[in-house]
């Protein structure tokens, strides 16, 4: 679901990965939304809502299109794409932030999302037509996710800066905001919430993203300090998140 965002290397002298791996990322993605559609089940109490498969199918399709992307395109990050996303490679802080992301925006949030539209209903019914812009949303954010994949060969799950071959990555989405990863964030949190029918959890979705919004300014400090070019690439790319805003 997560990673760190402008981390890359050129990619030169890849090969594809083996069947297994392919497998065991598709794997992920499935299992994924198994666990969040478990999360929305739960608080609406039923699994018989149409809204729900949707958002579902929605996201399997995305992110098997962004699997299928990234063998083509840098074929040993779909290794490191079928991890958990969190591992023992990370600094204890960094797991904090990443499990704290995972469980607010990606399971607790369409949980609350499906128990207000189902059960609770604090705020006004969402209008059919903010439900569909906001399935619109869920679905760009995660088409923004697989472009910034395959535009960055070495997405590492970790906040961290191999020295000997990383690289600033400029093009496609980067060239745009820089980090179109962490963009996409909001998209997602405040998109899935208003298809499932919850003003509520689009309101709550500022919780996630401030924490998104802490990881990223985090990472920029170790890419300004340690990887070459990045200053220079900062001063060209204004804005590291929204486009024109941030």
């Amino acid at each position: 679901m997560r990673q760190a965002d402008h981390l890359a290397t050129g990619g030169r002298g890849l090969r594809a990965p083996d069947h297994p791996v392919t497998s065991k990322a598709l794997a992920r993605v499935v299992a994924d939304a198994v666990l969040i559609g478990a999360c929305i089940g739960a608080g609406a109490r039923t699994v018989a809502w149409p809204r729900a498969w949707t958002l579902l199918a929605v996201m399997l399709v995305v992110r098997a299109w962004s699997v299928a992307a990234v063998r083509l395109a840098h074929p040993t990050l779909l290794r490191e794409r079928a991890r958990l996303p969190i591992h023992r490679d990370q600094p204890r802080a960094d797991r904090l932030l990443v499990a704290a992301v995972l469980a607010l925006g990606f399971l607790a949030l369409p949980a609350v999302a499906a128990a207000d539209a189902a059960r609770w209903r604090l705020l006004a019914p969402v209008p059919a037509g903010v439900a569909v812009v906001g399935l619109t949303a869920f679905a760009a954010g995660w088409v923004i996710k697989g472009l910034a994949l395959r535009a960055n060969a070495f997405a590492v799950a970790e906040v961290r800066v191999q020295r000997e071959r990383h690289a600033v990555v400029t093009s496609g989405v980067y060239g745009v905001v820089r980090h179109p990863f962490y963009a996409a964030d909001p998209l997602i949190f405040v998109g899935q919430a208003l298809w499932l029918g919850s003003w509520t959890a689009a309101a709550l979705a500022v919780a996630p993203t401030a924490l998104v919004v802490v990881r990223l300014v985090l990472e920029e400090r170790l890419l300004r300090r340690e990887l070459p070019g990045y200053t220079a690439y900062a001063a060209r790319v204004r804005h590291r998140l929204v486009p024109g805003v941030w």
